[in-house]
């Protein structure tokens, strides 16, 4: 699936960014990284750009743009099944995590 595909309200992580050399470093350059958590807060009236809100600020994009950003959904990102996958961990008074 694309960042494109996604509708307003929906999420996502960036697995890949694609495109031609320049689109690629410009893209990046805007914080649009793998393992980047995007939502799209807006979309213009005929649908293009989109607003897309990463990293704590709100970025305008063009379709043709977000085509070349693979994503994976709130769906697809592994979730742990229960506590046994977290048994490993503690966490102290702080709320910061441990490794046993």
């Amino acid at each position: 699936m694309t960042l494109k595909d996604l509708k307003v309200g929906q999420s996502g992580r960036v697995k890949s960014v694609g495109g031609e050399k320049a689109l690629r470093r410009r893209l990046l350059d805007m914080g649009i990284t793998p393992r980047t958590f995007i939502t799209v807060k807006k979309a213009a009236p005929m649908g293009d750009p989109i607003e897309l809100l990463l990293r704590g600020y709100v970025l305008s994009l063009r379709l043709d743009d977000a085509q070349s950003i693979e994503i994976a959904t709130e769906s697809e990102i592994k979730k742990p099944k229960d506590s046994e996958d977290l048994k490993s961990y503690d966490l102290c008074a702080c709320g910061k995590s441990k490794l046993r």
